[in-house]
């Protein structure tokens, strides 16, 4: 969820576990992320969603915020472990970054084209490899940031990436860096058992009715006046989600997507 103003964010990680298969095949973790300012407020278990108390205190305790990213873990890679449970979290540029994937990427720990050296995983699984990945390519913009790089540039460095990671296996992420969150959509296993396009959908509305909260399956933003870009692997209300287009990747920030101009083109030509 990205939105315009700071607003409490209500999750129910079993509603949600529901739609990506049923419980019982997203039993082996959860966490979420609450950005506050630069930082995160950050709760993760290696345990089913339905067996946790946090869980239930975060459904009506969760912080304000204007920027969080949830996942809930089917382990195909590493074992059930705190160090496996997305999501992802490292500091850059005095930043808080954040990374959840849903998919598989065989032989993303030995590619060429996807090393680390600042940046190493705590733990096994291929996701967090892959956020290390992504964090050595954003290295040199953010290391000596005094402000955030201009968009153009981290969303070239996240396309190129996320171009790279399509060639190992099914890739849908979300990245934030406290300001921008993007969203990239691949494939994903769908209900019939195929791996195919949609594996994200994305849904915007501007609330007008300050008294009534946005309420998602899953999902429940107090009310008031906002702007507000919900992604999922599937759609969680009955409103007109969007699918992402395979290898589509879009940047939220305030609750609005983002667009580059011509201005932010030209300053992406001469990223490395």
């Amino acid at each position: 969820m990205s939105s315009l103003r700071p607003t409490q964010l209500a999750l129910s990680f079993q509603a949600l576990a529901a739609h990506s298969g049923g419980a019982s095949t997203t039993r082996d973790g959860w966490g979420v992320a609450f950005y506050q300012g630069n930082d995160v407020a950050l709760y993760r278990e290696p345990v089913a969603a339905s067996d946790s108390p946090l869980v239930q205190f975060l459904r009506s305790r969760g912080p304000d915020t204007s920027l969080a990213l949830s996942h809930i873990r089917h382990a195909t890679r590493g074992a059930r472990s705190l160090a496996n449970t997305q999501p992802f979290v490292r500091e850059l540029g005095g930043r808080t970054h954040v990374f959840a994937h849903n998919g598989d990427l065989p032989g993303v720990a030995g590619a060429a084209n996807l090393a680390f050296e600042h940046h190493r995983p705590v733990g096994t699984t291929d996701s967090e490899h892959a956020f290390c990945a992504l964090l050595e390519r954003l290295h040199g913009l953010w290391h000596a940031a005094v402000t955030p790089p201009p968009l153009a540039q981290r969303r070239f460095v996240v396309s190129e990436f996320a171009a790279d990671l399509r060639k190992l296996g099914p890739a849908n992420f979300f990245y934030a860096d406290g300001e921008v969150l993007f969203a990239h959509g691949h494939r994903r296993i769908q209900r019939d058992g195929q791996i195919a396009a949609p594996g994200l959908w994305l849904w915007s509305c501007h609330c007008a009715d300050p008294s009534e909260p946005v309420r998602a399956s899953g999902v429940t933003v107090a009310p008031g006046f906002q702007e507000m870009v919900l992604l999922a692997s599937v759609p969680l209300t009955d409103e007109p989600w969007r699918p992402l287009g395979e290898g589509e990747l879009v940047a939220v920030s305030a609750g609005r997507l983002m667009t580059l101009t011509d201005s932010d083109r030209t300053a992406s030509q001469g990223t490395p």
